[in-house]
Parts: C-alpha cells; structure tokens; sequence
C-alpha cells in the first residue's frame, strides 16, 4: 500500500478547538507515516462543500479519505461522491443518518467518531448546578441552530440544570468574536439591565472567553466589575486555552471534548490496512474540568438572583 493520504475539512482556523483538532491529525499522521491536508471551511457551509468537491472531483488530487467536520448538514451528496470514486469517508463530531445505508454497498471505509454532545450538555447543566445551587439565571450562548451539536448540547444542559435555573439564550458561531458581539449586542438592549446575571456560559470555550472580553470594555466601572465577577463556563477544555483559563480564573470551568480527528485517523488507517469497516459510530467521553465534586459554589448566587 502507498504512503496513506488524508484530507482533513475543519470548520474554522479561529477557534481553539478546531486549532487541536488539526494538531491531532497532524500527530497521527506522523506516526502513522500518512500525509494529511487540512482545510478550513471559515464557517461557511457552501465553502467547505466546494473545497471537499475539488478533491474528489480532480484525479491528481484525490485523498485516500476525507475526514470532515461539517459546518452544517452532514453532506451526504459528497460524501456519496467521495465513496463513489473510492475515497474514503469519515464524519467528524456531527451526526448524521447516511452512514450505514451507504457502508452497505461501499468498497472503502465510511464511519463517523463523534464526541457525545449530550453528554457535553448534561456536564454543564451539573456546573450550573454545582456553582449557582438550585436558583439562578444564566445567559447561555449557543452555537449556530444549524448544526445538532449545539442542538444536542443544549438538549443535555437542560435535561441536568436544577429547574430553578432560567436560560436566556443568546446565539454565536463557536468564534471568540461571536462571543464577544452577542454579549456587545445583549449589553445594547434596554432589557438587559433589568436580567438579574448570575452566570455566563457558552457552548465552548472560545465564546465563554469572547463573552469575557465584552465585559472587560464596559465604561461603568461598578456595572464591569458586577460582570466579571460572574462564574464564566464553557466547553473544549484545550489544555493550552480552556484549562488554562481555568487555571487563570477567567473561567471557572469547563467541559473537556478531546480532540477526536487523530482517532479517526487510526480507525481509517487499521480499517484500510485490514480491508474492513470501522465501527459505524465510535463516541468519545467528555469529562468535567475540574470534577463536578470539585467545582466551588457560589455563596452569593441565590441571594442575588
């Protein structure tokens, strides 16, 4: 077998996680003596869909696989494509309802490794929990609608949070600046003076540290301090961004999802080389950072809400 080529579609080159994503695959390739490519689709669904297409469609550049992170739907036309002019094809953190009906027939690997979202979800309603107590609001930024990992994420937050716990829920796109323009937009609002805050969470870590960002900028003094002061919380948990904040107590804590594309690259290269199917679905386990059990209250948050 030749030296294995991989194409490796990311979301975005501006955020962390997307960041170790390609870290991991950039590592797996080195020990697996592979050569991986990485593209960024910039958050653009169209974008990824075309730079995924010149690969398959152009002989002299076609992969041995394509591993994507979509961007938005699962691209089950591409992926077909990919398949079909025997490239492999692996899905990456999104789910999606083709896989299994297109293994049937298909001659090279097609498989989806997914961290468990909802599981995300639910480790986040129990910080809430763990940090607010039974009462409290928190404004909650999500990710874009148009994925089901944001879906799910919030599907798991409220299936844990004590239901004395309100969500006012504001919307990003998994960018610091997101973060920092839904909080600038919510601050905007005559509304927003009249939401008593006790927590500000986000989907990942990039918008909870965006969010942060935001409230450092207020001119009042007094009004800045009352927000930063709040318990921040996000998810991603990269040791070198999420946890470190942690450390830093600019966040008080977060959900670690590893990096997930490396693995992918293991299960495609063991598939390839035995001449069978991965798992249909491989799903990786998030852990809280620090532990739930470990996470300090916050004396203060039933009072003032």
């Amino acid at each position: 077998m030749n030296k294995l080529s991989v194409v490796v579609s990311l979301i975005t080159d501006d955020n962390d996680y997307q960041l170790e994503q390609a870290a991991a695959a950039q590592s797996a390739a080195v020990k697996l003596g592979a050569s991986v490519e990485i593209v960024y689709a910039d958050n653009d669904a169209v974008a990824q869909t075309q730079q995924v297409l010149k690969f398959i469609q152009e002989p002299n550049k076609r992969p041995d696989a394509i591993l994507v992170e979509p961007v938005g739907t699962g691209m089950p036309q591409i992926a077909r494509a990919a398949v079909g002019a025997g490239i492999a094809w692996g899905v990456i953190n999104s789910q999606v309802d083709y896989v299994q009906q297109l293994r049937q027939h298909a001659l090279v690997p097609v498989f989806s490794v997914v961290c468990d979202h909802e599981a995300i979800g639910k480790l986040q309603g129990q910080q809430m929990g763990a940090i607010l107590g039974e009462k409290g609001c928190v404004l909650y930024i999500e990710g874009p609608s148009v994925r089901d990992v944001a879906k799910v994420r919030t599907k798991g937050m409220m299936s844990t949070k004590p239901p004395g716990i309100e969500i006012k829920s504001l919307k990003g796109d998994w960018t610091q600046k997101s973060g920092y323009n839904a909080i600038k937009s919510w601050l905007s609002l005559s509304t927003s003076r009249q939401l008593h805050v006790n927590m500000i969470a986000a989907q990942n870590d990039d918008m909870a540290i965006g969010a942060r960002r935001a409230f450092e900028e207020i001119g009042d003094l007094t009004d800045r301090d009352f927000y930063l002061r709040l318990p921040f919380i996000g998810c991603d948990g990269v040791p070198r961004a999420g946890q470190e904040w942690v450390r830093q107590k600019k966040m008080a804590a977060t959900v670690v999802s590893p990096p997930i594309v490396g693995e992918a690259m293991h299960l495609l290269a063991h598939s390839l080389k035995a001449g069978s199917q991965p798992p249909e679905k491989t799903l990786v386990n998030p852990i809280s950072y620090p532990e739930i059990k470990e996470i300090r209250p916050l004396k203060s948050a039933a009072a003032t809400s």
